[in-house]
C-alpha cells in the first residue's frame, strides 16, 4: 500500500500527501501509511463545532506521527466561523431533518475545499479516508465532501481489516478504541447509532450480498437480527448507487448533433 502511494504520487509528478485526521481510525491509518512514503506528508485538523474526546483524539496522532516521521507537517484551520458565515448566508427550511443533514454535510464540503487548497499551494494529493464498506457498500459519505478525493489507499480494506493493520502499525489506543463516527454532527453519535448497524455486521452482509449475485437474498434461513442487518445494508445500498457511480451523462445521437 505504501508503495502503491509512492508510486501513484511519482507518476502524478507531486511531492506528496495532504490528510484530514478526525480522530478516528480510518484517517488516523491513512495518514500514517501517507507518512511512510518519506513523501510530504501534511496532516489537517478542521474542527467546525467538533466534540472534544474528536479534537483531542486528532491532536494526540499528529504529535504521535510527526513525532515518528520527519516528513510529517501539522496544521490546524478553525472552521467554525467559516461554517456560521455560510449558516447566516443562506436560507432556513421547514424541514429541520433536511436542514441538519444539509448542514452536516456542508460541514465536510468545507473540509474538502480546504484541502484541495492546501494541496493546490504545496502540490500534494488528497488522500482519501473512506474504507470498502463505506465506500462501495452503503455509500456513507459526503458527495463531494470527504468523497472528493484524489486516491483512495484503504478503499479495499473491510473496517476490521482497517482496525488489524492500525493495531500492527502502532496507532494509539484512544483512537483504536473509539467509537466509529463520522464527526459532522458536533457531538459524539457514532457510525453505528446513525446506520443501525455495527461495521461487522455490514461487513457480512456485504458479503452476503455479493454470494447472492447482487442481488437481495431470501430472508427465510436468516435470524430476526440478520434480516434487519441485510435490510439496512440494501436500502443504503441502493439509495446511495448515485455516489459509488459514475455522474451520469446524457448521451445525443449522432443524427440528432449539428455537423460541423
Amino acid at each position: 500500500m505504501v508503495a502503491w502511494l509512492k508510486s501513484y504520487a511519482d507518476s502524478a509528478r507531486v511531492n506528496g500527501f495532504v490528510v484530514g485526521v478526525s480522530g478516528g481510525i480510518d484517517s488516523a491509518l491513512t495518514s500514517t501509511l501517507c507518512a511512510m512514503t518519506g513523501k510530504d506528508t501534511l496532516l489537517l485538523e478542521l474542527p467546525i463545532y467538533q466534540a472534544v474526546s474528536q479534537v483531542s483524539r486528532a491532536q494526540e496522532h499528529m504529535q504521535w506521527l510527526a513525532s515518528k516521521y520527519s516528513n510529517v507537517k501539522t496544521h490546524r484551520v478553525e472552521l467554525t466561523p467559516v461554517f456560521d458565515g455560510f449558516m447566516k448566508s443562506v436560507p432556513a427550511t421547514e424541514s429541520e431533518e433536511l436542514l441538519h443533514l444539509s448542514l452536516a454535510n456542508t460541514r465536510s464540503r468545507l473540509r474538502m475545499m480546504t484541502l484541495y487548497y492546501f494541496a493546490g499551494i504545496h502540490r500534494l494529493l488528497v488522500a482519501g479516508t473512506g474504507n470498502k464498506v463505506e465506500d462501495f457498500g452503503v455509500g456513507f459519505y459526503t458527495k463531494y465532501g470527504d468523497g472528493g478525493v484524489d486516491v483512495s489507499p484503504i478503499a479495499d480494506l473491510m473496517k476490521t481489516e482497517v482496525y488489524a493493520l492500525a493495531q500492527y502499525l502502532g496507532v494509539i489506543d484512544s483512537i483504536q478504541k473509539a467509537k466509529p463516527t463520522d464527526g459532522l454532527w458536533g457531538d459524539d453519535r457514532s457510525d453505528e447509532d446513525q446506520i443501525g448497524a455495527s461495521y461487522p455486521e455490514l461487513e457480512w452482509a456485504m458479503v452476503e450480498i455479493a454470494n447472492n449475485e447482487n442481488t437481495f437474498p431470501s430472508l427465510d434461513s436468516y435470524t430476526e437480527r440478520q434480516k434487519t442487518v441485510l435490510q439496512i445494508y440494501w436500502r443504503m445500498n441502493r439509495a446511495n448507487q448515485h455516489k459509488m457511480n459514475p455522474i451520469p451523462v446524457c448521451l445525443i445521437p449522432e443524427n440528432l448533433k449539428i455537423s460541423h
